[in-house]
């Protein structure tokens, strides 16, 4: 027998709080900052782990030629001191500043910028979905030491808001690590070569990961910086709570579930910082599998889902409904975009379209992150309503990523979270759903020509209203087909100790971009 829909979201909260043991905290010297996250620290290569989980180390390690701070993002130079385009929009040229360094003393170079890019494209993982059929590799080119080319194969729309992800890695390090032309990537996934504000001391994929302040950087730190930082495994919800009450830890994702926000605000040892994020949280489709590559059958589904009973049980009615796969905070959002509602009946009704022979689906949620897990059970119960039978799992993250690389082996639906890596509408819309992106950045495997057709003019256009119109259709299309199931925009709840002052919160960094911190006095 089915169990009523109210009992279920009781259960749910209930899932949320239940005491689990805290672990041992390792003694900490006084001025180190320890991050509990909820993702597993597998990898630290730049190049092949880019998602919001485990940014830690492509913020603190890294530097890349431009960088987002601060909501609403805003870019600003980094390594570079400035860049001219030329006139058929096709040529970017980036002057380097002369005085930065890596980690073992070397500088950084238009050398070392070429090898990056082109290290990206040859391992084809982590942010190189983003330069493919844009940059060709060969093309990108060194000057003179401190002024690099990007060629481009037509021009883009894109290209600018993604260079702050071209992460700069020390090229002759990497080399002297390179076995069999693997561009260093066994090397590379267990130490660094870079130049940012943090020094790597000690890798453990069991444990995280811990480095100290490299007092050589270029941008220099405040009056009294975090000397070492902490990026630790913690991958049950209530360990991080607590261990943020008992001052173990400093800081954690700042996307705990809502109770646990209110139970920390609570905490005379813990601050709340509160900001609007651009994080879309979705059930993602794979649109290719059968019995989900029919539309009737998707519009069957995106009824099935309580978005209302989620956000107010759940979520306690701190975000808003976003009905689409756009931030409704994003330009190229439909102002007056209707999502679908949890309507049971219209459900049953688009199933009987569809006329399909059902099987069992797979809903695999993201382990350690409750919102993720919960919303994977209550769909669960909501489609067993209408007939349709599903397993319900909870995976780590870094595991499920290898399952998101190609339609046979990712799930039919995955309860996540669209993170914001470049501020531009492309970045949820077009990554998502066109078919020029299908792979791991894909959020659905979701193929209509008519859909590609407006991409393509999106993602050469230089006028933004033109681009604002050709998004906000490419939303209604991809919403009135179903490609995926949009619940909220997401608010980010920094939990920090109230020790710790100067986080400085972008959509694109999630509070994890630590050189601006410091212990209060």
């Amino acid at each position: 027998m089915d169990t009523p829909r109210r009992d279920v979201l009781k259960m749910l909260g209930l899932a949320a709080i239940l005491p689990i043991p805290v672990r041992n905290a390792l003694a900490q010297p006084a001025r180190s900052f320890v991050f509990a996250s909820y993702s597993a620290y597998d990898s630290v290569d730049p190049h092949t782990v880019f998602d919001a989980s485990r940014a830690g180390a492509r913020f603190n390690l890294y530097d890349g030629l431009y960088r987002y701070v601060d909501n609403p993002p805003k870019l600003i130079p980094w390594l570079a001191e400035g860049y001219s385009i030329s006139e058929d929009r096709k040529s970017y040229t980036f002057r380097l500043k002369r005085d930065v360094i890596f980690h073992d003393g070397k500088h950084v170079t238009a050398d070392d910028v070429v090898y990056s890019i082109e290290r990206i494209l040859a391992l084809n993982k982590g942010p190189s979905p983003l330069y493919q059929g844009i940059i060709k590799p060969g093309t990108t080119v060194a000057l003179d030491p401190y002024t690099v080319v990007f060629n481009l194969s037509s021009p883009s729309a894109i290209f600018l808001s993604t260079v702050p992800d071209i992460v700069v890695v020390n090229r002759d390090l990497v080399k002297s690590h390179e076995i069999d032309g693997d561009w260093g990537e066994k090397w590379l996934s267990r130490n660094e070569a870079g130049s940012g504000s943090y020094k790597l001391v000690r890798f453990d994929p069991a444990i995280g990961w811990s480095a100290q302040r490299f007092e050589q950087h270029f941008a220099g730190f405040g009056s009294d910086p975090i000397d070492n930082v902490e990026f630790r495994n913690v991958l049950e919800t209530n360990t991080r709570v607590l261990g943020l009450m008992r001052g173990d830890y400093h800081g954690a994702d700042g996307f705990l579930p809502y109770d646990q926000v209110l139970r920390l605000e609570q905490s005379p040892n813990v601050q709340i910082i509160d900001q609007e994020s651009m994080r879309v949280f979705l059930v993602a489709l794979n649109n290719a599998k059968p019995p989900l590559d029919d539309v009737h059958f998707r519009r069957a589904l995106s009824y099935s889902f309580d978005y209302e009973g989620y956000i107010a049980s759940v979520m306690k009615g701190s975000v808003t409904r976003n009905p689409g796969p756009l931030p409704v905070t994003m330009w190229g959002s439909p102002p007056d975009l209707k999502g679908y509602t949890y309507d049971l009946n219209k459900a049953a009704d688009e199933l009987k379209k569809a006329k399909l022979q059902l099987r069992p689906l797979t809903i695999v949620a993201i382990a350690g992150q409750p919102e993720s897990e919960q919303a994977g059970i209550l769909f669960q119960s909501s489609l067993r309503q209408i007939g349709i039978d599903a397993t319900y799992e909870a995976t780590p993250w870094p595991i499920l990523v290898n399952r998101l690389t190609s339609q046979e082996t990712r799930p039919d639906a995955i309860p996540f979270w669209k993170s914001t890596f470049y501020v531009d509408p492309n970045n949820w819309v077009g990554e998502g759903f066109g078919s020029r992106y299908q792979g791991q950045r894909s959020l659905s495997y979701y193929n209509n020509p008519e859909f590609d057709k407006l991409l393509d003019k999106a993602l050469i256009s230089d006028n933004q209203a033109e681009r604002k119109t050709l998004y906000e259709e490419m939303t209604r299309m991809v919403v009135d087909d179903a490609a995926g199931i949009f619940v909220y925009n997401t608010r980010w709840h920094g939990t920090y100790s109230k020790k710790v002052s100067g986080i400085r919160f972008s959509p694109t960094n999630n509070g994890q971009d630590l050189r601006w911190a410091s212990f209060k006095p």
